[in-house]
């Protein structure tokens, strides 16, 4: 059951990453999309954190172009990557799902342009979490009913 379950959230949040950094690097796919990310971005560089306390201004479009290419290179590696490397895109896209929530909240956004990157810190969160227990549960000794390691014999 939590191979089903993992499998599912691996698929599904890999598509959607792909499909949100693609939207955030090309207008191909929608020019609206793409110009109302473009906008966002430019307010969200201005309240980039630890670095305006350092004076140093971050580029709108070096933002975006590092964000849409790190969701669709951390989506793909939860479509076809391996064990590790999919935790690994996990954690990422989770640092930059929880700077997009920061970013929203900073500029005062409305709770319905932040509710979509909560719920999907919240599903990489769950995705994480399995994972651990389903490692966890493929690495812990087979006992048999005498309460004995099998291994240990």
């Amino acid at each position: 059951m939590g191979t089903l379950v993992l499998t599912s959230l691996s698929i599904s949040l890999g598509i959607f990453f792909c499909f949100v950094g693609t939207l955030k690097l090309t207008q191909v796919v929608s020019y609206e999309m793409h110009k109302d990310l473009k906008k966002n971005f430019a307010a969200q560089a201005k309240v980039f954190p630890v670095l305006p306390s350092f004076g140093v201004k971050v580029s709108p479009k070096l933002y975006r172009e590092v964000v849409g290419w790190t969701e669709v290179v951390c989506g793909l590696a939860l479509l076809f990557m391996p064990g590790h490397i999919k935790q690994v895109a996990n954690v990422i896209l989770f640092l930059t799902v929880s700077l997009a929530i920061f970013s929203h909240w900073k500029i005062n956004d409305r709770l319905d342009r932040i509710a979509p990157a909560i719920v999907f810190a919240l599903m990489l969160i769950c995705r994480f979490a399995i994972s651990l227990q389903h490692s966890r549960r493929k690495n812990r000794p087979a006992v048999d009913s005498s309460g004995l390691d099998r291994k240990a014999e």
